[in-house]
Order: C-alpha cells, then structure tokens, then sequence
C-alpha cells in the first residue's frame, strides 16, 4: 500500500478534522440564520455535541474571532441596514438584531462603526443617498480593526 498522509484514504474513515470543521460551518451557519435569536455559546456547543471551550478555541482559529465575536458583528451589519432605512428607533433595532441590552449594543456599534447607532442612522441616510441597497451594504460594511479612528463613511 502506497504511504499516504491521508488518513482517509488508508482507513477508509472520514478525517476527524474535516469533520470538525464541517461542524464549525454548521455553528457559523446558524449564527449567520439565526442571528436575532437569543443565542450563546453554550447553546452552540450543544447543538454541534462539543464543549463550549473547545468550540470557542476552534472557532477562533480557524475563523479570527470567537462566536461571540462573529454573532455581534452579524447583528451589528444588520443593524446598519436597518438604521440606513431611517423607519426604525435605535432601540427598535437593537431589540429587532436580537440585542437585549441597549447599552451593550450602542458600545459594540460604536467599536466597530466608529460612531453610535443614532449618529450612523443620520449620517448614513445622507451618505447613501442614491444608492441601490446592496452597494451601500458593500461600501458601509463594519471593518474590524480596533486601533481605526472613528471616521464618517465618504461616498463619492
């Protein structure tokens, strides 16, 4: 038998990593779904059968950022779309991305917008003026960088 370092393909079982990472799809898929939802990482964990530990260590290494992480920024994209439909109160939309606290939400928006929830509902109304929807969503879209200066987003 040829050597081979795949495992897979000597045992004819299925690679345990590729198995893992199926599993993270998964939890990623349903955060991506199910974002408004009250969900956390325990409730993750669980419905993938692995520790919450074990599943915040993976997910952090292989997508950059812990569930946490990511289910906040899915929740804070939506919120910017909301919030540039100008129908909405910032609390309506905090509670409608599935946030509970609205003190939580203003400081997560703020850190990766740059600006509060009320300042980026006026502003972006104004600097999307114009433009179809799915290109402001490109061209607002939340960049997670932490040492960026809050900056208002310039369309031209």
């Amino acid at each position: 038998m040829a050597d081979s370092d795949d495992g897979a393909a000597v045992t004819g079982r299925p690679d345990p990593r590729l198995r893992e990472l199926a599993l993270l799809r998964r939890v990623r898929d349903r955060i991506d779904r199910d974002y408004a939802q009250p969900l956390d990482v325990q409730a993750l964990a669980r419905g993938v059968h692995l520790s919450a530990g074990h599943l915040s260590r993976e997910f952090r290494a292989v997508y950059g950022e812990s569930p946490y992480s990511y289910l906040m920024t899915r929740r804070i994209e939506r919120a910017m779309t909301l919030l540039r439909r100008g129908d909405l109160s910032v609390t309506e939309v905090c509670f409608a991305v599935g946030c509970s606290s609205l003190g939580t939400f203003s400081t997560r928006f703020s850190e990766l917008v740059g600006m509060s929830p009320s300042s980026y509902r006026r502003l972006a109304g104004e600097d999307a003026a114009g433009l179809p929807g799915c290109v402001a969503k490109q061209v607002m879209r939340p960049i997670r960088n932490s040492g960026a200066a809050p900056a208002r987003a310039h369309l031209a």
